[in-house]
Parts: C-alpha cells; structure tokens; sequence
C-alpha cells in the first residue's frame, strides 16, 4: 500500500511524508532503520537500544549450572512459597 511520496535532493537526502511521520510516530533526530529485504527496502523507527544491548545487560553473568534435582527443587519451593493456600 503507497503511504506517501518523497523527492531525493542533490546531496541525498529526503523529506519523510507528514503521514509517514505520523505512522511511525517519529520527529526530528528520530533514528530510522534501513533493511533490505529481497527486492524492496523496509524503513521503520529504529529503537535506542537492540534486542543483543538488552540481552547482554539482563544476563551479563552466565547463570550457576544446576542440576535437574535443584531445578526441581527449586521450582517446587517457588510453587509452594507462591501458591500455598494460607
């Protein structure tokens, strides 16, 4: 579905549509992301941060290896302290 057209100026730029603007909710300095896919290129707001910044903050340290029995153990305990009736 056409959105919208833009013009490209001599020193490559371009004006993105008021309703292109509108759809993915961006203004000046947004960050936009260019993919090529097959035989078209997917524009879309870019976030702050990736999926692998995320990652690697949350799980920074690999976890303690546990064994089956403590993951079970563990997983009951939890259960238990959780969804006890009182």
């Amino acid at each position: 579905m056409r959105v919208a057209y833009s013009k490209l100026t001599s020193q490559g730029q371009i004006s993105v549509p008021v309703e292109v603007r509108r759809r993915l909710d961006i203004a000046p300095g947004s960050l936009l992301e260019w993919e090529a896919k097959g035989g078209e290129i997917v524009v879309r707001r870019a976030g702050l941060h990736t999926s692998e910044d995320v990652h690697r903050t949350l799980f920074a340290a690999r976890p303690k290896r546990r064994t089956l029995k403590e993951l079970k153990e563990g997983i009951r305990t939890y259960i238990q302290d959780h969804h006890a009736r009182r």
